[in-house]
């Protein structure tokens, strides 16, 4: 069964992006933004608030640091320092999860982080370190590479979940 994943919470402060009382009663499944690349900690609250009330499941969406470039573009960080950049941000948005009597069920990293762990064996491997130190399954993009990937993964313990494009002009 294919599941609709969108991208939620990403205002912060007195900036508005989106439209997610709207999207969310959509949605299957919610990336919320973990503070780095967009929201903060009253934007994550209300957000997980929005998809308890709709049924949603939670999945954590960190970014590189990169408030300024909304985390779309590539940083030269250390692989160890990616690791714990991810583990600070899903950690922050679990503490949140837990107030709401919810948890964090997948990581879905964003923007430029995301496409940089699809190119990059290092970047990907900081990831999988992130996902497997909390215990999460990690949504990647299902390319022609998606056995490397799930190869990879499985030698860390680390679950993917399969993330599909939708074909757009039929």
């Amino acid at each position: 069964m294919m599941k609709l994943n969108g991208d939620v919470g990403e205002s912060f402060g007195q900036w508005s992006m989106g439209c997610d009382s709207e999207l969310i009663p959509l949605l299957d499944m919610a990336n919320i933004a973990c503070g780095f690349h967009a929201s903060d900690p009253d934007h994550m609250s209300q957000t997980v608030k929005l998809c308890n009330a709709h049924g949603v499941t939670i999945g954590a969406h960190p970014g590189y640091p990169d408030l300024q470039g909304f985390g779309r573009r590539s940083l030269a960080m250390a692989r160890e320092s990616i690791t714990h950049s991810i583990l600070y941000q899903v950690g922050a948005l679990q503490a949140v999860t837990k107030h709401h009597q919810t948890c964090v069920e997948y990581i879905k990293p964003h923007g430029a982080l995301y496409n940089d762990m699809m190119a990059s064996d290092s970047v990907f491997d900081a990831v999988l370190q992130a996902a497997h130190t909390l215990e999460l399954p990690l949504m990647i993009l299902d390319t022609a590479e998606a056995n490397t990937y799930r190869s990879l993964a499985d030698e860390q313990g680390v679950a993917l979940i399969m993330e599909h494009l939708p074909i757009v002009g039929i």
